[in-house]
């Protein structure tokens, strides 16, 4: 499908809104053009609408051209607008792995979209087969997330870039768990596939997740359709300066992933020893899937404790199973001291 097949009529049709900001880059002498309170200066003017010093940092570190970054509060925010540009209410559908991340169903039911799970073989890995049978002509948008969550399994470029050439929607490769997998990024192929999407967040590997800053990357067209569809001042000014900050010791980031990587085997090796612990699924993310003999026991003895674990025992293939974050060396310590007197 071209992009005008895929995009919303509605949203093709779409006069954004748009503020001289958007027309005017640099310094200006006299900002007079938005009825801000001028007599006060630090927090009266409004942000740049479009991140443009935060995207030229984003662009050196990652390799991407500034016209194709997106940032958004949160993935959320991307997530949503996938649906919003792409996706016509009660007309066209979504199709997803099962299990994955919950607001992908939780967008869909905002948006009235239809959503299609489509359950994961019994290692978590992807059955394509199944997956394109739940494919139609009103199918415009695919989420892979990758690594997935809760499962916490990558999934090989190679198989990614086969799903992308074959779908002729949009394919969304959500990589919030990138930077503690081995299995590298889909970013490199964004040439190769104009219907790709891939996203990145500030929340996990970069430590910053209170600054609620989400990435997408695609081709320029997919870019401004999205900037079209948000609204104007989405990334406020303190998030901007913090993630130029964050930005600036990015070499850091690298080396925090790696100590965690380094924890999360320690862990996965002290849960695995535990009595209460049937399986401990390999991992390429910062958490780790847990199957215990009761979940919900367990669960709640934990939470009685102070120590806030995620019950994914309802989740599809997730039976018994806990989702645990590598936490510090401390509270790593506390769930292994926690749970070993559980089994007592």
């Amino acid at each position: 499908m071209t992009l005008n097949e895929l995009v919303r009529p509605n949203i093709l049709k779409l006069t954004p809104y748009t503020c001289a900001r958007n027309e005017y880059t640099g310094e200006a002498r006299a900002w007079l053009d938005a009825n801000e309170n001028s007599r006060i200066d630090g927090l009266n003017r409004y942000p740049d609408p479009l991140q443009t010093e935060v995207k030229r940092r984003l662009s050196e570190i990652k390799g991407v051209d500034a016209s194709r970054i997106f940032l958004g509060v949160g993935s959320d925010e991307c997530i949503d607008l996938c649906y919003r540009v792409f996706c016509r209410p009660g007309i066209d559908n979504v199709v997803a792995i099962d299990p994955t991340y919950g607001m992908y169903a939780v967008c869909a039911e905002i948006n009235d979209v239809e959503y299609r799970p489509v359950k994961l073989n019994p290692d978590f890995s992807i059955d394509e087969e199944a997956l394109f049978s739940a494919v139609d002509a009103n199918t415009k948008v695919m989420w892979i997330c990758s690594p997935n969550n809760p499962t916490g399994n990558a999934y090989p470029l190679e198989q990614l870039e086969r799903i992308a050439s074959r779908f002729e929607g949009i394919t969304v490769v959500d990589e919030a768990y990138v930077d503690f997998s081995e299995q590298g990024s889909m970013l490199r192929h964004l040439d190769k596939y104009p219907r790709l999407v891939v996203m990145q967040t500030f929340s996990k590997a970069w430590a910053s997740a209170a600054m609620r800053l989400g990435t997408a990357y695609a081709a320029k067209d997919i870019i401004d359709i999205f900037n079209n569809v948000k609204y104007p001042y989405n990334i406020n000014i303190l998030t901007q300066r913090e993630a130029i900050k964050v930005l600036a010791d990015h070499r850091h980031v690298a080396d925090v992933a790696d100590e965690l990587v380094k924890a999360r085997d320690v862990l996965a090796e002290s849960l695995a020893g535990l009595d209460c612990v049937v399986k401990v699924y390999p991992s390429d993310a910062n958490f780790l899937l847990v199957r215990v003999t009761d979940a919900d026991s367990l669960y709640g003895r934990l939470k009685d404790a102070g120590v806030i674990v995620r019950n994914r025992s309802r989740v599809t293939l997730c039976e018994g199973c806990l989702r645990i974050t590598v936490g510090n060396e401390d509270e790593n310590n506390l769930l292994i001291e926690k749970i070993r007197e559980y089994g007592i």
